[in-house]
């Protein structure tokens, strides 16, 4: 079985890979092949739609690199606070997580994203596959949200019945993201809910950009402050602002039952669309 689901390995673009396995942010890896320092299979490359898969031998500066090992893989909690971005280098300086974080994070991959203001529970793995599992997940998402105004019974039945939205209200200035459907929230919980603000806690098993953001703003409600307190079952407890920790054995052990549950799903999947094909060309 694992060789199987190593051949069905899905192929990376070649800066993600360098971004993944070295310190380097993607916009650093295409200068790199840009200026010929990266060979796969002993060939210089300088196209950056290059991708590679497993087994392809990557080397930069003459020296080979290693991918990291879902089976070698570690994982962090890092309790985000407002004010950093998550990404690798910004163009305009501002702080990233990789500014407060220990030197030894810095080749680790975010799973999923927080925005500038919002703060909380982050997970960073070393394993580029890990993250990108996990973040294509329905894993439970938890968090607090203080909004400004009212819970209305329309905002209620949306969590309850999910919707679609059109209109850029709580996206990203830039954002080019015209509509958003929202499946059914988890569940949620109104801790306060006055006309002034309001307050909840959600749960929610998606990671669009700015999703929570964009569904209140919706109903014209700005979210005040956005905090998420748990991922997958993995939570903050009283870890402080701007502090990592690793996962507890427990949590390890859930992590991979997840990972090789979701591995075995997907290429089940995959070998049912394969003999689904064959049997309409034969």
């Amino acid at each position: 079985m694992s060789q199987q689901l190593a051949k069905a390995e899905k192929e990376i673009r070649l800066n993600k890979f360098l971004s993944h396995n070295t310190k380097y942010s993607r916009r650093e890896a295409d200068k790199l092949i840009e200026s010929g320092r990266v060979e796969v299979n002993g060939k210089v490359v300088t196209d950056l739609s290059t991708k590679v898969k497993e087994g392809d031998k990557v080397k930069l500066n003459g020296r080979y690199i290693k991918p990291k090992s879902m089976h070698e893989m570690t994982v962090i909690v890092y309790h985000k606070p407002k004010g950093e971005l998550v990404t690798k280098k910004d163009p305009k300086g501002r702080k990233t997580i990789y500014d407060s974080l220990p030197k030894r994070y810095a080749h680790f991959v975010p799973i999923g994203r927080l925005d500038f203001a919002s703060e909380g529970l982050l997970l960073l793995t070393d394993s580029p596959r890990v993250a990108d599992i996990l973040m294509r997940s329905n894993l439970e998402r938890v968090y607090n949200l203080k909004i400004r105004g009212s819970i209305t019974h329309a905002m209620e039945k949306a969590m309850q019945e999910g919707m679609k939205i059109r209109g850029k209200k709580g996206a990203h200035e830039k954002s080019t993201i015209e509509e958003m459907e929202f499946a059914p929230f988890f569940a949620y919980q109104i801790l306060k809910n006055e006309s002034n603000y309001s307050k909840i806690r959600v749960a929610i098993g998606e990671g669009k950009n700015r999703e929570l953001r964009r569904f209140f703003g919706h109903f014209d409600r700005e979210v005040l402050d956005l905090h998420r307190i748990s991922f997958g079952g993995i939570s903050l407890n009283n870890l402080p602002k701007g502090k990592t920790r690793y996962l507890s054995q427990k949590e390890y052990d859930d992590l991979h039952a997840f990972i090789k549950a979701q591995q075995e799903a997907e290429y089940l999947t995959r070998k049912e669309t394969k003999n689904r094909e064959e049997e309409e060309n034969s």
